[in-house]
């Protein structure tokens, strides 16, 4: 699978910030939870390896999850389309087939997802 790439373009920064909230979403941060002591101290010894690397904050990843929500609010379709896309790393070709339309239509949904997005965060892009 080719690496998603956000160097030199436009609403790039909003991008990174959403795929890392991807990650983190997907890592279960931010989820309460028991783990028992003798569960830590076993992780400790033999660690499992994690494929997820990921640069946000909990209350910045809460911020663009609360983003996310108000556009799901605001447009379904749209909110929907981020949330499977840089949330649950699904495909655009994935993603266009599954509502029966052209890539090329779900990848112009995405990006104006994106860049309302970028509006709603405001200067929380520019600080990742």
């Amino acid at each position: 699978m080719k690496k998603r790439t956000y160097v030199d373009k436009p609403l790039g920064d909003t991008e990174y910030l959403l795929e890392n909230w991807g990650s983190w979403r997907m890592s279960g941060m931010g989820v309460p939870r028991y783990v028992s002591p003798l569960a830590a101290l076993m992780n400790q010894c033999a660690p499992e390896p994690t494929a997820m690397s990921y640069v946000i904050t909990d209350d910045t990843a809460m911020l663009v999850d609360s983003a996310i929500a108000r556009l799901i609010a605001r447009n379904q379709q749209m909110g929907d389309f981020i949330w499977w896309y840089f949330g649950s790393k699904w495909t655009m070709v994935r993603i266009a087939e599954t509502h029966k339309m052209s890539e090329r239509s779900a990848r112009e949904i995405i990006r104006q997802g994106v860049a309302w997005i970028d509006g709603a965060l405001g200067d929380v892009c520019e600080a990742a």
